[in-house]
């Protein structure tokens, strides 16, 4: 038969289609059925899983997915988590960054004070950040590893905060009396730290006292006292003054000018004569029931994340025992 002549024996339509397969012949890859695109999406869906859980999620199929409940545990432990975590880093950064701007980074540890009041910040956002990324991520890429360790975590903060509930109760007395020697203290270093200055004004404006067991307390502090040579000698802050503003715009830093050289009737007519420290006990206990119910809710939130966790972890316990059943009879 001449090149380009057609075979009679063979009909018009199977010219150009490749001939049957024959038992002998071999198989190739143009005559075999493209996997299922389901099985690869199944496999290899995850992107936390490490290559060897990728490979004996190829061998085995598609992987079995969450009931509809246990995919709601984990979406609301991954948000939730999630919310927690940007706000510990935001605290962290702001902390960081007052650190870096005051240049008291690492700097004045040991004092009779803490270093910085921003210290507290740092440590609490890291805490914060770290435990919330671990249950975040252990939520996401559904890792028993991590969400034991968000659960270990969350029990450990649970102790600490009912031992320092336990110390605050059991102590309470004598917290109390050491609140004239924190003011004190505070007030002898009341120019040495901006931050420091800031709170005992906002208290002593806020409960508009002065000092703490009166206003002679500032002759402690080395520049307000009637010994210093500077400007400010037997002076008293701005924040003493019963009226600082003095019905002006801004406040007069003047006000409390050599107020510690008048008599007690003279002075009483300038500035608060009764220290911070009677009104701010009758503060903390006024409102004691008030730092009892955000203790609490931080309780109750922590609580509720475990046990969203612990339900996550006994789900994914179960999807393993379906996709793993074990050896059959034999």
């Amino acid at each position: 038969m001449e090149k380009g002549e057609r075979s009679p024996l063979l009909p018009q339509d199977a010219v150009g289609q490749e001939p049957p397969l024959s038992m002998d012949s071999p198989a190739t890859p143009s005559h075999l059925d493209p996997a299922p695109q389901g099985d690869k999406l199944g496999s290899w869906g995850c992107c936390c899983c490490t290559p060897g859980a990728k490979h004996q999620a190829w061998s085995r199929g598609p992987a079995t997915s969450l009931p509809m409940g246990s995919s709601c545990i984990k979406c609301l432990t991954f948000f939730s988590n999630f919310l927690f975590s940007l706000l510990g880093l935001l605290a962290l950064a702001v902390g960081l960054w007052g650190l870096a701007v005051k240049g008291s980074l690492g700097s004045g540890l040991g004092g009779a004070l803490p270093p910085d009041p921003m210290l507290g910040l740092v440590l609490g956002g890291l805490v914060v950040s770290l435990v919330s990324l671990a249950g975040c991520l252990g939520a996401l890429c559904e890792s028993s590893g991590l969400l034991r360790c968000f659960c270990g975590a969350i029990l450990g903060l649970l102790v600490l905060e009912a031992v320092a509930g336990a110390l605050v109760v059991a102590f309470w007395g004598p917290l109390q009396d050491g609140l004239e020697h924190t003011l004190k203290v505070a007030i002898t270093h009341y120019q040495d730290d901006p931050d420091l200055r800031f709170l005992l004004d906002q208290v002593q404006l806020g409960l508009r006292c002065c000092g703490a067991a009166s206003y002679q307390d500032w002759q402690q502090n080395l520049y307000f006292n009637c010994s210093s040579p500077g400007v400010q000698a037997c002076s008293l802050p701005a924040s003493c003054c019963i009226n600082p503003q003095e019905d002006g715009a801004s406040v007069n830093t003047q006000c409390g000018f050599r107020v510690l050289r008048l008599d007690q009737a003279a002075a009483g007519q300038v500035v608060y004569l009764e220290g911070c420290s009677p009104r701010l006990q009758q503060w903390l206990l006024g409102n004691i029931l008030a730092m009892g119910g955000c203790a609490i809710v931080i309780v109750l939130v922590q609580g509720a994340e475990l046990l969203l966790a612990t339900q996550l972890l006994r789900a994914l316990a179960a999807q393993k025992v379906v996709e793993d059943p074990g050896p059959g009879p034999p």
